[in-house]
């Protein structure tokens, strides 16, 4: 017997505004639904500090029945990194490129063409100190601008030499 899909709800995080980034004030993420008011996020955050993909997240609903998100009560042990990329100007061929190099060390992401941007999910069993020595040698290149956005132990651990 096949499994029910899983059903996606968007969730709604509000933003920390800091010298007019991020662009918004509110970032939305589609999650899976886990009952009791929690769900699990279920893609990459480009602008949400402290969350990753796979984390459960506590949820309220206001008025008119949006979904705001709280404190995350179990993490995923997975890691948010974030690319300004400026090489090629940060185009759809770039970014993909992009994509395409973490992909290739286990780390998935989706790129958003308004702000030339990447968000990398990278998992614990992704190859962290490869992607963390390339992503520090992409800085010092000036291929991208990076922020990690939500990092674990193991990220802060990784040897990147």
């Amino acid at each position: 017997m096949d499994e029910p899909a899983p059903a996606y709800v968007k969730v709604h995080f509000r933003l920390e505004i800091e010298n007019d980034w991020p662009p918004a004030a509110v970032e939305s993420l589609w999650a899976i639904e886990r009952g009791d008011g929690a769900v699990e996020l279920a893609n990459t955050p480009f602008f949400v500090r402290g969350v990753a993909i796979g984390d459960a997240v506590e949820t309220s609903t206001d008025d008119e029945g949006a979904r705001w998100a709280g404190s995350v009560i179990r993490p995923s042990a997975n890691c948010t990194i974030r690319l300004i990329v400026l090489r090629g100007g940060g185009s759809a061929a770039a970014r993909q490129t992009v994509l395409n190099v973490f992909h290739k060390l286990a780390a998935g992401g989706e790129g958003i063409e308004q702000f030339r941007m990447v968000a990398l999910d990278i998992p614990p069993d992704a190859k962290l100190g490869r992607i963390k020595r390339l992503l520090h040698h992409g800085v010092d290149e000036e291929w991208w601008d990076m922020e990690e956005g939500c990092i674990t132990d193991a990220w802060r651990t990784a040897e990147a030499g």
